[in-house]
């Protein structure tokens, strides 16, 4: 049994705490022992975080049954396997209705409680999976979405979508601040190991011998401190997706590492010998340009071809400027209602400037403004600012459209030469550009109604009125 686990004994007999003891070591796990339920109630408190607690009935002061009730009320999930010389059944099962995993008898074999705590673990390990794959469901629910209506973008989430449900490699490439890791996860949610794992590893965040531990894990005394075994993130993936980050500031050595488990999907743990097979799909991403690294030596050139199946390119906000409205919006959105303050909406002349600035930290950069002009509710602050860096705001005629369909043409009258008024040309140009903006979101949500609503800033009923108005429908 892998040492990792810990197992809390509670009898107020010394004998049977030193045989538990002996016995529990020898099988690798941790033991920690309480003479007593109080006693064992302030162990926890003081930290002690056990996996499975072997817990006598017969106490004096606190007996098992109050124990367990307290230890339930602390984690509903820790699994209590009851011990007792009382053989009685009015007892076992008053254990059983308090949520005791097991009773056993006293007079166990050794091979019984190994089994029964071998059992109870496995249930331990299955809870704590189902609780985080429910936590990374609810995560990514709440993800920021690929926010913009530009056809780069959505060249690029058409791209995604197509190899999502594939186990290729797919490199992502962009600017800090673009959103690779957004794109990463739009690949995971869509593919078939959507309810599998979604494991993050920045490879600039940890110096290489580390990052080595921390990718394939180690064996017991691989090294000093070393005490124990400890899967890595590729085992801890398995049957999911790992997201590289930063993948150009791996260093060549582990490099090497990584192509083998390209190639063949298996790795040793570091100070180990036995490989171990893992099932996961990998995703890079990097802020380089991987190319000239590979010319410079600084990377693997049959690490990069193998890394590099399928290449996404995000491109940067500067060469979207179509897409800062919709995002400003969403931004806007978000965080007024994350601090109840704030503008509804940002004023004509500071979205000037923000269609001219170039963005240097991309989308990172807007998201980080909005949320201090939401916190300050003051727009003042963000003129000086722009002002202070030469930013010139855009005039209406420099602000992009995007090219879209047909809709962008506005058709101001049925006949050649037929007379308009300019209120009517206006009125016809405003239902367009509506009707254009919505279809796009909607598109961009794959027709996720309330989803497009919120990025609309409307009701849900408004939007549903206006798709019936203008005639809307998915392809």
């Amino acid at each position: 049994m892998d040492s990792q686990y810990t197992v809390l004994v509670v009898d107020d007999d010394p004998g049977i705490l030193a045989y538990l003891e002996s016995l529990l070591s020898l099988d690798g796990y941790r033991v920690m022992t309480a003479e007593s339920g109080e006693q064992a109630l302030a162990r926890l408190n003081n930290g002690v975080a056990p996996d499975v607690v072997v817990l006598d009935v017969m106490m004096p002061g606190m007996d098992g049954l109050a124990t367990l009730r307290h230890l339930r009320d602390r984690d509903p999930e820790l699994p209590v396997i009851m011990l007792s010389g009382v053989g009685r059944t009015a007892t076992v099962v008053e254990a059983m209705r308090a949520g005791a995993y097991d009773y056993i008898d006293k007079s166990f074999e050794a091979e019984e409680l190994k089994l029964a705590l071998e059992k109870a673990l496995d249930r331990r390990r299955l809870v704590q999976e189902i609780r985080e794959l429910r936590s990374q469901l609810a995560e990514q629910e709440q993800l920021d979405p690929i926010v913009g209506v530009s056809p780069t973008l959505q060249a690029m989430k058409d791209l995604l979508d197509s190899v999502a449900d594939t186990d290729v490699t797919v490199l992502i490439e962009g600017e800090s601040g673009v959103g690779k890791e957004l794109a990463a996860r739009r690949l995971h949610t869509k593919s078939a190991r959507r309810r599998g794992r979604w494991v993050k590893v920045n490879c600039a965040a940890l110096p290489p011998d580390l990052l080595e531990s921390e990718l394939f894990g180690y064996e017991k005394g691989a090294f000093t401190g070393a005490q124990k075994r400890k899967l890595g993130k590729f085992e801890y993936a398995d049957g999911g997706t790992i997201f590289l980050d930063e993948i150009g500031e791996m260093g060549l050595p582990l490099q090497a590492k990584l192509l083998q488990v390209l190639q063949d999907r298996e790795f040793c743990r570091v100070g180990g010998n036995e490989p171990v097979r893992v099932d996961v799909r990998i995703v890079c991403a990097t802020n380089r340009d991987l190319r000239k690294a590979v010319e410079d030596k600084e990377f693997r050139e049959d690490l990069y071809y193998r890394l590099n199946v399928v290449n996404v390119r995000i491109p940067p906000l500067r060469e979207r400027r179509e897409d800062i409205p919709l995002l400003t919006r969403y931004f806007l959105h978000k965080y007024v209602e994350k601090y109840g303050r704030g503008p509804s909406e940002v004023s004509d002349a500071l979205m000037a400037y923000f269609l001219s600035y170039d963005w240097p930290g991309n989308v990172r950069e807007l998201e980080n403004l909005v949320k201090r002009l939401v916190i300050l509710n003051d727009e003042r602050f963000l003129f000086s600012e722009f002002r202070a860096k030469n930013v010139t705001p855009a005039s209406p005629a420099a602000v992009p459209v995007a090219p879209a369909d047909p809709l962008d043409q506005i058709e101001i009258g049925e006949k050649p030469g037929e007379v308009i008024s300019l209120k009517e040309i206006a009125r016809s140009a405003a239902l367009q550009a509506e009707r254009r903006m919505i279809a796009a979101v909607l598109r961009q949500t794959n027709w996720n109604r309330r989803k497009a609503a919120q990025l609309l800033d409307i009701s849900y009923k408004t939007l549903l009125y206006k798709i019936r108005e203008c005639g809307l429908e998915p392809n």
